[in-house]
């Protein structure tokens, strides 16, 4: 074994106390954890000489893992050990992120996915996910124009969010990184990037993981991802009634529906106030449909009066 195999050996396994004191996912386990750290720690020699160098990096890395519950097992594509600003980081991946959502008992389901020039999407509004299609064998989907995630909550309903490829491409540029000119994930994993850009974005809106919240804390402090312009705190809880009351004043079928994709996320927190506002919902969307055939009643009955005139 080289001297520098056998100095991240024992970097990472004299982690193993750290790790078992702040671990939150009993199913994690430091032996397995290890293995795949020095695995992917001496794949190369940029990174083995990165690690060998930085003692306390590889502990911190090899801890957030036990913090955060999340596993380095390659097949699981949630987590990886990088080179981040001369130092050995715990990188999440956007799987990762909806992982631990379900795991947490946040969500029940979630799809993060991008969008093409060349592909349809459709946000179709109320309690309903979008409607993504595409050709998969098609040569020319055209270039990325956005991305978006949709997820399922423990009461049934559908969160959706959106980014236009503008949108990313401003957060991609306020990365260090890429204003440094190095190359960064963003040059290599575009599509990865942009769907991890999108649910760290949509996640302040789904109900409150803990765990979820420690690893976007972790990804824009120690992990230093240049994406820390999405991590303005979880709102307050708002006043539901402003809320309800726009969807109130809503005239027509179509501008209920653009008014609840627009506006239904604001409560997704609030158990009680989102399911206000699916009553709300509900009612105004029967309202409407009772005053449209009211309506073609009278423009009927005004027909045939002048017609009998």
């Amino acid at each position: 074994m080289s001297t520098a195999i056998q100095t991240i050996s024992n970097y990472v396994y004299g982690a193993e106390s750290s790790f078992n004191s702040v671990l939150v996912d009993r199913s994690l386990n430091f032996e397995r954890e290890a293995g795949f750290a020095i695995q992917i720690l001496t794949a190369n020699d940029y990174v083995s000489k990165l690690a060998a160098g930085d003692k306390q990096s590889v502990v911190n890395a090899v801890t957030n893992i036990a913090a955060i519950g999340i596993s380095l097992n390659p097949a699981k594509k949630q987590a990886y050990l990088v080179p981040r600003k001369g130092k050995i980081c715990l990188d999440i991946s956007y799987m990762g992120l909806i992982d631990l959502a379900i795991q947490s008992g946040s969500i029940l389901w979630a799809q993060a996915d991008l969008v093409h020039a060349n592909d349809a999407f459709t946000l179709n509004g109320f309690d309903r996910p979008p409607t993504h299609s595409y050709n998969p064998f098609s040569k020319d989907r055209g270039e990325i124009v956005g991305a978006f995630v949709v997820v399922k909550t423990h009461s049934g309903d559908y969160l959706t969010d959106t980014m236009s490829r503008e949108e990313i491409d401003a957060i991609k540029n306020r990365s260090e990184s890429v204003k440094a000119g190095k190359q960064s994930p963003w040059d290599t994993d575009y599509g990865e990037m942009a769907k991890k850009t999108v649910v760290k974005r949509a996640y302040k809106y789904w109900p409150k993981s803990d765990r979820l919240d420690q690893a976007i804390h972790h990804m824009n402090t120690d992990g230093g991802e240049g994406l820390a312009s999405l991590a303005a705190p979880r709102a307050e809880a708002i006043d539901p009634q402003p809320v309800i009351d726009g969807l109130r004043n809503t005239k027509t079928v179509e501008d209920l529906k653009a008014y609840w994709a627009e506006n239904n996320g604001k409560l997704a927190n609030d158990l009680n106030a989102h399911d206000a506002l699916k009553a709300a919902y509900k009612a105004q969307l029967a309202r409407i449909r009772a005053q449209q055939a009211k309506d073609e009643a009278t423009d009927v009955e005004d027909k045939n009066a002048v017609a009998e005139s």
